[in-house]
């Protein structure tokens, strides 16, 4: 596995065709009983009290603030679970540590110092189901796309994404605790980051970690950039993480909004957005890969596995 030595530009990644599939082409999931509001930034499938579940984000066209809602699959289609709860969250995320359901998302709300602007932090909630969830810890304010895994021997990898004097537009820090009780605000801050992943004027997050069979962290993400109209431009991308040496491998697109079906957008410029939600290892050697699209819709497409490549090292 060759190591990361420089950085690697989004129209970089995009030149290798036998990493972005061209050929795939994925399919909208369909949600019901949501009175017409936009389902989008879905988590993959995961199986709770016996059931299959989806969250996702919920909200109007015109809105920034959304709820988090718990989706079960009736027919060909997903709809609410009536008694599950619902978070005043964006872009949910959802694993398991130590036995334990740990979910969060993004809270937004009102810049008080900028009138009209808002601010936002991930939040974490941790319980036995989804009905017990409990708040336990949050990010700096500014930060989304924290993500958490276990580790071999029951510590806990921190994914993080700082912006500004440390992480510009968005880069991506990594750092070890010994248990969900030591995740605090100040030790997310605190993580170092990982080196030589996004050009200074692009960006991108963690969005789903997997622990895989040598030790190694396959991790799924996002890459983004603008173009000259100041458009946002979003692809899923994945990378192999070793938490011993804390160094990644370069970082390929594994999918574009071009490997699905056209649709809606949120606005003009966000039609060339997909927003990487999780991913379904599969025995087959195949993966499914659940995205956001155009900030409005939820899309899903079946992938060769992006991950078994580093389970060689």
């Amino acid at each position: 596995m060759e190591k990361t030595t420089r950085v690697q530009r989004c129209s970089e990644l995009l030149q290798d065709p036998d990493r972005t599939h061209p050929e795939a082409k994925g399919k909208r999931i369909r949600f019901i009983n949501v009175d017409g509001r936009d389902v989008y930034n879905i988590t993959a499938p995961f199986t709770i009290d016996g059931r299959e579940v989806i969250a996702a984000r919920v909200e109007e066209r015109d809105s920034e603030y959304s709820k988090v809602m718990f989706f079960a699959r009736r027919g060909d289609a997903w709809a609410p679970i009536e008694d599950a709860p619902v978070f005043d969250l964006q872009d949910p995320f959802i694993t398991r540590i130590n036995d334990e359901i740990v979910f969060g998302g993004v809270e937004v709300f009102p810049d008080e110092e900028r009138p009209g602007f808002l601010k936002w932090r991930t939040l974490f909630f941790r319980g036995r189901s989804i009905y017990d969830l409990k708040r336990f810890a949050e990010s700096p304010v500014g930060m989304k796309d924290v993500r958490l895994i276990e580790l071999p021997g029951g510590k806990v990898g921190v994914f993080t994404r700082p912006q500004g004097k440390i992480g510009g537009r968005g880069k991506i820090g990594f750092t070890v605790i010994d248990s969900l009780d030591d995740l605090t605000t100040e030790v997310i801050e605190n993580a170092n980051l990982i080196e030589n992943q996004f050009a200074d004027d692009e960006w991108g997050g963690a969005n789903e970690p997997h622990l895989l069979n040598n030790g190694k962290i396959g991790v799924l993400g996002h890459i983004a950039c603008y173009d000259e109209k100041n458009n946002r431009h979003y692809y899923s991308m994945a990378f192999m993480f070793d938490p011993v040496t804390r160094r990644a491998s370069p970082m390929k697109i594994i999918a574009c909004r071009d490997n699905f079906e056209e649709g809606e957008s949120k606005r003009d410029d966000l039609v060339d957005v997909i927003f990487s939600g999780g991913l379904i290892r599969r025995s087959d050697g195949y993966a499914e890969l659940y995205v956001g699209v155009s900030d409005a819709e939820a899309h899903m497409i079946v992938i060769p596995d992006p991950f078994l490549e580093y389970e060689t090292v």
